[in-house]
């Protein structure tokens, strides 16, 4: 992929230009008001032999009621597919046509279309472009008004939010930086967690602790950044291992036990560790007692067993201050682990969250609410999954933002556990590595053809959820009709606004969909991702307290109500 660029139309170069921009008079018909509008031609993504663009008109002039925006290339590409609009092409000449729901476009307003097209030697973008067949002057064309338009009217809603029931409190959504070796860049970081354009909103940031304190400031910049860039970040510390000599098999890796004798220490230990950071400007929001205490693979681990983690937490875990700990992390959520802490009133006063991780979870049957912690009022965190079995089909399968094989394990896998934790009230989702080819930002590994530090499609799909459903948001009730029967939704409220996030893994689109909010709608964003879009925004019509979205085929939409 390539990063994005701004290139005023005129001034575009030889090589591949990323965003062009012009100012056009359109011709409209007979009786519409004064005419222009803004183009934006934005190349989304490239890759050897093809690249995908969003295009956005902007209506500067009074309210349009269709349009044919046209352009031509001048390096032989090609387009092969498009979304929101109708393409046509011949020879170097491209014509685009609304489709039903983006036809009109009221002042100041947009429709937005996409595309996927092929190139060979060089892409440069188009250098004008004429909207209904006039082209680009600069200026404005009056004429005689239009009447006013008027709202339509009120429909039967097909998804109804009831603010009145609530359920848990979200605390975000995350991943973590490398636990061995390496770190997060900066900018990198400022992709994964900040809130602007091509940023992904991440507010949880889970990082490890190593046995050796020498390699803690290793991460101290990229959790530094977090904490300061982002908005809400909160950062979670989790050990794989004690000291090798406090272990009864005197090993970091293979497991072992933490000698009772060393509890003492183990507690002193993470606690300096939360104590540096501190001191560095990194608070320390969760510590974990110990990732996957029930694995005991050939790498750092330490194994523990339910009534050990009772033990040490009861007997230790005041010890490690300014922070709050979380038992148990266990591969599958298994509530052996957990269940001995939540029961030990005096263990349980020690711990802020229980954690675990979703491998087997759906299978065992506990992807659902842990109804144990939410009779003590703690919040559950998934803290790790990783999934990426599309594995092995291609070159560039990760680094091509239009793989289907990608996108199928990102929405029917990756984002519906998302869906389904919420749904189980849980407050956290934690993904594996963030900067990784199969996760949210490239690393550039060349056999997957990702480019290092650039957002992938799968971290496009999490932002759905990460940039808009903000910490401190609580998740609130909807009912559906059968229109929305295929779409899978979570709403929350905060900050005063109504988000809700809607899987729609069918093959046929909802559209037309009318949401009813509890209340005045005062505006309406609607973002989507899908295999050929990244969190593109998306037309809306609002009217009071209803909002009409069109939810694509195999999509992740979000739509943010400000009350």
């Amino acid at each position: 992929m390539v990063r994005s660029r701004t290139t005023r139309v005129g001034l575009v170069s030889a090589g591949v230009a990323l965003l062009a921009s012009a100012t056009v008079v359109a011709a409209m018909p007979a009786g519409a008001a004064a005419a222009g509008c803004s183009v934006n031609y934005a190349l989304t993504s490239q890759w050897p032999g093809g690249f995908g663009a969003d295009v956005t008109i902007t209506n500067l002039g009074d309210p349009l009621s269709g349009w044919t925006l046209t352009w031509s290339y001048g390096a032989g590409q090609t387009v092969t597919q498009a979304w929101n609009a109708t393409l046509t092409q011949s020879g170097a000449a491209v014509t685009a046509r609304n489709v039903a729901h983006n036809g009109t476009i009221a002042t100041n307003g947009t429709a937005s279309f996409g595309f996927t097209g092929s190139w060979s030697g060089s892409n440069p973008a188009p250098t004008s472009f004429a909207l209904n067949g006039v082209s680009c002057t600069g200026g404005t064309a009056p004429t005689t008004s239009p009447p006013p338009t008027t709202p339509p009217p009120a429909g039967s809603p097909d998804i109804t939010v009831n603010s009145a029931t609530r359920y848990q409190t979200i605390d975000g959504f995350g991943a973590a930086t490398p636990i061995w070796g390496g770190t997060w860049s900066t900018a990198e970081t400022q992709t994964l967690v900040g809130l602007g354009a091509n940023q992904l909103g991440l507010s949880i940031v889970r990082t490890g602790v190593s046995p050796v304190s020498g390699e803690w400031p290793t991460q101290v910049n990229a959790l530094r950044t977090a904490k300061s860039y982002g908005s809400g970040v909160k950062i979670l510390a989790s050990p794989w291992t004690a000291p090798a000599a406090w272990k009864t098999n005197n090993s970091r890796t293979n497991g072992g036990k933490l000698k009772t004798d060393y509890y003492d220490d183990y507690a002193n230990h993470l606690n300096s560790y939360v104590q540096y950071m501190r001191g560095q400007g990194v608070p320390i929001d969760v510590t974990s007692v110990q990732n996957e205490p029930d694995w005991h693979p050939d790498y750092d681990s330490m194994d523990w067993s339910g009534t050990e983690l009772r033990t040490f937490v009861r007997d230790q875990g005041a010890k490690v201050q300014n922070t709050k700990l979380m038992v148990a992390e266990a591969v599958n959520l298994n509530y052996s682990y957990s269940d001995p802490t939540l029961n030990d009133g005096s263990a349980r006063n020690n711990i802020g969250y229980v954690g675990g991780h979703l491998y087997g979870t759906e299978a065992a049957g506990r992807l659902k609410p842990y109804s144990l912690a939410d009779q003590h009022h703690k919040p559950v965190w998934m803290t790790e999954w990783n999934l990426h079995a599309a594995d092995g089909n291609g070159s560039n399968i990760w680094g091509n933002p239009g793989n289907q094989a990608v996108w199928n394990e990102t929405l029917d896998d990756i984002m519906r556990t998302v869906h389904r934790s919420m749904e189980s009230n849980w407050s956290a989702y934690v993904w594996w590595y963030g900067k990784r080819y199969y996760s949210f930002i490239g690393d550039g590994e060349a056999a997957y053809g990702t480019t290092a530090g650039t957002p992938l499609k799968r971290g496009y799909a999490f932002s759905q959820y990460a940039k808009y459903v903000r910490p401190g948001y609580q998740r609130v009730a909807l009912t559906k009709s059968a229109k929305a029967s295929p779409l899978e939704v979570t709403a929350y409220q905060g900050d005063g606004k109504i988000t809700l996030v809607i899987l729609n893994r069918s093959t046929s689109p909802v559209d037309d969909a009318v949401i009813q909010a509890p209340q005045h709608v005062v505006r309406a964003e609607h973002y989507l991702t899908s295999q050929h879009a990244n969190a593109a925004s998306q037309p809306t019509s609002v009217n009071g307290g209803q909002v009409t979205v069109d939810v694509g085929a195999r999509s992740i939409s979000t739509v943010v109500f400000t009350l």
